[in-house]
């Protein structure tokens, strides 16, 4: 969906829920439920937080990496394989309702997990799945990387849609990754219940300035635990001010303002109307990656081939291909085109 000056009204909703942490399965149900609530509201497009089937590694936060075993391996047994089970309740949502349903997981891929956000188109066809490329901090000791093939924003029913999770909001390279590709509209998806205001304070910085940036809607989902929750995870509440704070459900239009009050605190879902035709009035004045851009001086070197750890000895390496391919744009050979970096020219 491309507008240009025509008002195109897409509803969003931006879901703040807390996950269920002591029964399997639970958490999908609720996300469920929560997709017919806002069916009935009238919404197109519904956002998740991050990895929230079945729920966000909290653990890993608070406690050392030496006694986390057990809990991690609880997060394999729950978490989900794409195509799968799960993924296909969430199509079949997606299809009865004509909604696009982004959707934050722990995927679990043979003895890896990963941190993946999954995009349902409103047909019920899976047309993103993405892995976060580098897991924060505590993150590393529960999933892989991701690679640049996730890097793509991909039509929708309700516009041209990417994706990100969490801190990856500060690697302008991946934004920027998103934002020559002509981002409509942004999902960000972020824990939630974590470091406290400041937490929250930052990451509307980081959605706020994206969308100003990209010309384009965000639409930004977290997650909150309740004091039953967190006594859950932490018994002894020595961690509970770490498990507090840091959510800020919201959408963002292109002019960087607030289409409804943020949610801080509690559950619920946040509901705004976007008008598409507002993404070509902010580039009208801005458009980073048209107009206000400048090729010749600065651009994105990006390898968004999909990595794999088995070659065919009888097919072309990927180092061959890439040779082949700086040949035909006049690239030097020795560019390392397996990494992004910003390509200067100096005067």
């Amino acid at each position: 969906m491309d507008t240009v000056g025509n008002s195109e009204l897409v509803r969003a909703a931006a879901a703040q829920l807390s996950p269920v942490l002591d029964t399997p399965g639970a958490t999908l149900e609720k996300v469920l439920g929560c997709v017919d609530d806002a069916a009935a509201q009238g919404v197109d497009i519904i956002a998740f937080p991050e990895t929230f089937l079945p729920y966000y590694p909290y653990f890993s936060f608070i406690e050392p990496a030496v006694s986390i075993g057990k809990k991690h391996l609880g997060l394999y047994e729950q978490a989900v394989v794409v195509p799968g089970p799960q993924t296909a309740a969430l199509a079949q949502a997606a299809r009865r309702h004509g909604m696009v349903i982004v959707a934050g997981v722990n995927e679990r891929d043979h003895g890896t997990l990963y941190n993946t956000q999954l995009v349902f188109d409103a047909d019920g066809t899976l047309v993103l799945k993405r892995r976060k490329i580098t897991p924060t901090y505590h993150e590393r000791m529960i999933w892989g990387q991701g690679d640049g093939s996730g890097l793509k924003v991909v039509p929708t029913r309700v516009g041209r849609l990417g994706a990100l999770a969490c801190w990856e909001h500060f690697n302008p390279l991946a934004r920027f990754s998103l934002m020559t590709q002509h981002e409509q509209i942004h999902v960000a998806q972020f824990p939630g219940s974590m470091v406290g205001a400041v937490f929250a304070d930052q990451m509307e910085v980081a959605i706020r300035q994206h969308a100003l940036e990209a010309a384009s809607f965000v639409i930004n989902a977290t997650g909150w635990l309740s004091e039953e929750q967190k006594a859950f995870i932490d018994p002894s509440g020595n961690f509970h001010k770490a498990l507090s704070g840091g959510s800020c459900s919201a959408i963002v239009s292109p002019e960087g303002v607030h289409l409804a009050d943020p949610l801080r605190e509690g559950e619920g879902l946040v509901i705004a109307d976007m008008d598409l035709a507002l993404c070509t009035k902010r580039k009208r004045m801005m458009d980073s990656v048209g107009h206000y851009a400048r090729p010749e001086l600065l651009s994105l070197l990006i390898d968004s081939a999909p990595k794999s750890l088995s070659h065919d000895s009888n097919q072309p390496s990927d180092r061959s291909t890439d040779d082949d391919s700086r040949c035909d744009h006049h690239e030097p050979a020795d560019t390392d085109q397996r990494t992004a970096v910003l390509r200067t020219a100096s005067g």
